[in-house]
């Protein structure tokens, strides 16, 4: 549960304050003194925020700051200050304080000054939790973001042939997460514990692609200085990911069918044959349909992979998707680079949405890399319009549900906050989360 501390020894104070951070939808706890405080704070759920006075009977809110970041250095505190105790205040700065507030100070100034300070604290937590698994070398989860009806529809599909010994098809352009569809297939299944093997056919020369699938024994032809055990063989018992397949040289594509009916395989060299109990994933940005009437790719091959096929849609296609999957991409590549996670101002947002992407997901993920980085969107290169495809007003209802989304989600879904920081009245607000079909429900934290 979302809470701050609030330690000043003037009762009226507190009480006026606790009571402006209920409206505020901020639980608030007063103390009159850091005693209590320290004594009241719980390791296991620790305040998001602590505001405390400088000056209290007995431990002073120096006292109490640096005993608080002891305890976690990552917890903001401001700091009240009367007019005399500037110069503290300025220390207390060095010593790690989130930031200082001098009396008489206007409410609402503190109640954004704290919010501010718990949008900062929860960013921290996450980024906190995102170290810890990879420190602990755990990877993140083959994670398919988005609420777009195509994403949902993608996911539904996979849940029923994810446990299933069926081969998969992918199709999708270049960047739309083919690898990360084809690794939350084998995590979904029974093969989950054995190996995921992935290979580009299109970065493995034609000479040696069917070494590099089917392995070869020593000598088996000049520079096989030693035996090698080809992909097929190292998945044996888990999943093969085969991607560009469209790629695949024609006589390797042979092999491939008859390999893919036999479920067995031959080392090169060798006339042992080798039982293969594996799952086959391919993919392709082409369409091998096509390029199978054209004569580039074999037609029985590709009737043979087309057993499952599952599209996976460009992000162009899928605007609505982007302010979660940059916010997913921010949180990583905060925790990759020891950095803190800055929330995305209104105006890039604008131009994360504008943008084509024609990198599909992948460049989304390198914008928010340069983001954490360089603290601003660059090198989107020319943006296309959404002009080009849609009315104004569909473009305008369209920026319009994307702001409202990200704002409840900035907010946990809190209708007062969204309405302050949107500067909308209650009933306009519910009115237009009525027509983009919103619920402040899907967005409590």
């Amino acid at each position: 549960m979302c809470h701050v501390f609030f330690i000043d020894d003037e009762e009226d104070l507190r009480i006026a304050m606790e009571q402006s951070f209920e409206l505020a939808d901020i639980e608030a706890h007063g103390f009159a003194d850091a005693e209590s405080a320290l004594l009241a704070f719980d390791q296991d759920n620790p305040p998001y925020v602590v505001i405390t006075d400088i000056c209290l009977p007995g431990l002073s809110g120096q006292d109490l700051l640096r005993s608080i970041k002891h305890k976690d250095a990552d917890i903001p505190v401001v700091m009240i200050t009367g007019h005399g105790d500037i110069s503290m205040a300025v220390q207390a700065m060095h010593d790690g304080a989130y930031d200082f507030i001098e009396k008489p100070f206007a409410t609402d100034r503190l109640i954004d000054t704290v919010k501010r300070a718990i949008e900062r604290r929860k960013l921290s937590l996450e980024n906190q939790q995102l170290k810890r698994a990879l420190k602990a070398k755990h990877a993140l989860g083959p994670r398919i973001i988005g609420e777009t009806d195509s994403i949902q529809a993608l996911r539904e599909t996979i849940s029923h042939v994810a446990d299933t010994n069926a081969d998969i098809l992918l199709f999708g352009e270049t960047g739309t997460g083919k690898e990360l569809v084809a690794r939350s297939l084998h995590e979904q299944s029974g093969r989950r514990e054995q190996n995921f093997v992935a290979v580009n056919c299109g970065a493995v020369p034609e000479n040696l692609i069917e070494s590099e699938l089917y392995g070869h024994e020593k000598g088996a032809f000049t520079g096989a200085d030693s035996k090698r055990v080809g992909k097929f063989e190292y998945a044996q018992g888990g999943t093969l990911f085969l991607d560009e397949i469209e790629s695949m040289p024609m006589q390797a594509q042979i092999r491939l069918l008859r390999v893919l009916q036999e479920r067995n395989i031959e080392r090169i060299g060798s006339n042992q044959i080798i039982p293969l109990d594996i799952r086959v994933i391919a993919a392709t940005k082409a369409d091998l349909k096509q390029a199978a009437a054209e004569g580039t790719f074999r037609q029985d091959l590709y009737y043979r992979l087309n057993v499952v096929t599952l599209d996976l849609p460009p992000l162009r296609q899928r605007k609505e998707d982007i302010p979660a999957l940059f916010h997913h991409f921010l949180l990583v590549a905060a925790a990759r680079y020891g950095k803190a996670a800055t929330s995305l101002p209104a105006n890039d947002l604008q131009m994360l949405l504008s943008h084509n992407w024609p990198g599909n997901v992948r460049e989304l993920r390198n914008a928010a890399e340069r983001f954490v980085l360089l603290g601003k969107l660059i090198q989107l290169g020319e943006t296309t319009a959404i002009a080009s495809q849609q009315s104004l007003a569909e473009q305008v209802a369209e920026f319009e549900k994307t702001i409202l989304e990200q704002s409840l989600i900035d907010t946990g879904g809190s209708i007062k906050e969204t309405m302050l920081n949107l500067q909308l009245a209650r009933k306009t607000l519910y009115d237009k989360m009525q027509k983009y079909g919103l619920s402040k429900e899907e967005y409590k934290g």
